[in-house]
């Protein structure tokens, strides 16, 4: 499917999210509005489950009477469920309404009736602290009513599963905003997944039947699920098994919820911080697709990550580790450990991993760890404003440990930041779409793999292509020393050696395929001739600067123009200044 028709599914979908979210009115008073997605999350996953089951209401009541005084049921109850899932429970939300005086039993005996996998669920949203405090208020009743009217319906046969991965999507998103808390957190639009999952797949040999993918901070995991359909589109017969891992609680329970009823393998989503409590160890995956946080401080986990760091090679972080304000670059190594051999990896960044770090410090390692094994096959730079809690540049890595035979050795940067198309009405700070379009555009660009070629209308919506060496981003930083001297001007020596004037200390950074003393003696010997290179302190680093590289100089405007524009606007003001006061008042 289109972003087109995904974006008109999403507006009536974003209208069915508002009428739930709106249910929260019942609430005033007793939780304060920042505390509404505490009650409407877990109450919207509780009704989806509820719509699922209530068809087969029947069935599992009859089921459970004649298996429930055995020691394993739930093969038993899943079967008359049509579901991984199930509930023994008498009540349905009906049922509830029809007893006022018992609301808060009652409803506590339907909980307890669901299967423990939605049991897990649910104690991630601690919802029966939820429960109390809604009895104590005297709204429990009135919620579930609002739930079970027409408009707060989700069963199947008028919700599929994408659709409420859309409702989820956008209540989440409710509540990040109301708790002014980063919604890009958790969210992702749908036309950047899309983008990732095409270049993802790209020349993709799909011919395999079990297909792999892997979210290390999946949110509500619509980036998984996104994967799956495309996948599905380009080969129907491919069984897609989904796995992710997170960390926040209530975006947890909904991934989970969302993969027990699409019928996928509730126990891959797991939860966990991925940096101290990796939950796939060992894993190898065909595509790993992710958006992690940006620039978060990695201090919580720093003594997992450090301890993993010093394993070496048996551990996720042996290249290096980035400074403690930004932890982006340990998801990368995590993505990394856990490609198969011929993996593939899409993940956001913002602009620090492409240069932040000096030669051999831990970013400038983990660029080289990248890019001297040839596993960057591209970056691709989107247009500011683009998400929802941040209007900076941002950049998709597209990494392969199997690289075609004419990508191999090279690294193709595009530069989209000119392919967008404007939204007619923002959402947070995401002004722009990448539109049909415009992925259209960029997927071309990366298929072909041609070098200075631009794509699209240079007056408007369009990218540029450049191809580079791997080593056209690395240098040597070399030590520049000049000798200490004397009051007389001597040259100061130590065991017949000079002694170096730590004052007049330099570095020089040579491209890594320019040979050292070529370059120092062209570059350095002439301004300094006593000047030598302390080849013991000379360091290898890499950085990216796609700024620089798709630099366009521009011009500055005339004097003459701009004094033309000056005296137009005075002339505009004088007739104004007339015009109101025309006797000079």
């Amino acid at each position: 499917m289109s972003n087109e028709a995904f974006k008109e599914v999403g507006k009536n979908l974003q209208e069915k999210a508002t009428v739930i979210w709106n249910i929260a009115n019942h609430l005033a008073g007793p939780f304060k509005p920042h505390e509404y997605g505490l009650v409407i999350l877990p109450m919207t996953v509780v009704k989806r489950f509820h719509d699922c089951l209530l068809p087969h209401y029947d069935e599992m009541q009859a089921k459970y009477e004649q298996v429930k005084k055995f020691e394993v049921i739930d093969g038993f109850m899943c079967k008359a469920s049509h579901y991984q899932f199930y509930n023994t429970s008498k009540f349905t939300f009906e049922k509830l309404l029809a007893d006022p005086a018992h609301i808060e039993s009652n409803f506590k005996s339907y909980l307890n009736g669901f299967s423990q996998n939605v049991q897990d669920v649910l104690a991630k949203f601690e919802f029966e602290n939820i429960i109390k405090r809604m009895v104590e208020s005297d709204t429990l009743y009135w919620v579930i009513k609002e739930f079970n009217t027409a408009n707060g319906y989700l069963g199947p046969d008028k919700i599929t599963a994408v659709d409420c991965g859309y409702i989820f999507e956008d209540l989440v998103r409710r509540f990040s905003e109301s708790y002014d808390e980063e919604a890009g957190a958790h969210f992702t639009s749908r036309d950047i997944i899309y983008l990732m999952t095409d270049l993802l797949l790209t020349d993709a040999n799909l011919r395999d039947e079990n297909i792999s993918v892997y979210d290390m901070t999946m949110g509500t995991s619509q980036m998984l699920s996104c994967m799956e359909e495309r996948i599905k589109q380009l080969n129907a017969d491919a069984v897609v098994t989904c796995f992710g891992q997170e960390f926040n609680p209530s975006t947890f329970a909904i991934a989970k919820a969302d993969m027990l009823i699409r019928g996928g393998e509730a126990n891959n989503m797991r939860y966990g911080d991925t940096l101290s409590d990796d939950k796939f160890k060992g894993f190898k995956f065909k595509y790993l697709i992710s958006n992690p946080p940006f620039g978060i401080d990695w201090k919580k986990e720093q003594k997992a990550v450090e301890a993993e760091h010093n394993l070496g090679k048996e551990g996720r972080f042996e290249p290096g580790l980035p400074k403690i304000s930004d932890g982006q670059q340990l998801f990368m190594l995590n993505g990394i450990a856990k490609m198969a051999d011929d993996g593939r990896m899409a993940i956001i960044q913002n602009g620090s991993p492409l240069f932040s770090g000096d030669a051999g410090s831990g970013p400038s390692e983990i660029r080289r760890y990248i890019l001297e094994n040839d596993w960057l096959e591209a970056i691709v730079q989107l247009s500011n404003d683009q998400f929802m809690n941040t209007g900076i540049a941002t950049y998709v890595w597209v990494l392969n440990k199997n690289k075609p035979s004419r990508k191999q050795g090279k690294v193709q940067l595009i530069d989209a930041s000119h392919c967008f198309e404007p939204r007619r009405k923002s959402i947070g700070n995401k002004r722009n779409d990448i539109t049909d379009k415009c992925r259209n555009i960029i997927v071309t660009a990366f298929g072909e793999f041609k070098n200075d070629k631009i794509y699209g209308d240079e007056n408007g919506i369009y990218c540029e292509s450049k191809i580079f060496s791997t080593f056209d981003f690395g240098y040597q930083k070399i030590v520049v020393e000049q000798p200490q001297k004397d009051e007389n001007g001597k040259i100061v020596l130590k065991k017949g050696k000079p002694v170096a004037d730590t004052n007049l200390r330099d570095t020089e950074n040579v491209p890594m395929n320019e040979d050292i003393n070529d370059y120092f003696e062209r570059e350095v010997k002439p301004y300094a001739p006593e000047a030598w290179v302390d080849a013991n302190k000379t360091k290898i680093g890499y950085e990216i600067p796609m700024t620089r590289y798709f630099y366009k100089y521009q011009a500055p405007e005339k004097t003459s123009d701009i004094i033309g524009r000056i005296n137009v606007l005075e002339t505009d003001i004088t007739n104004s200044l007339k015009r109101l006061f025309p006797k000079g008042e």
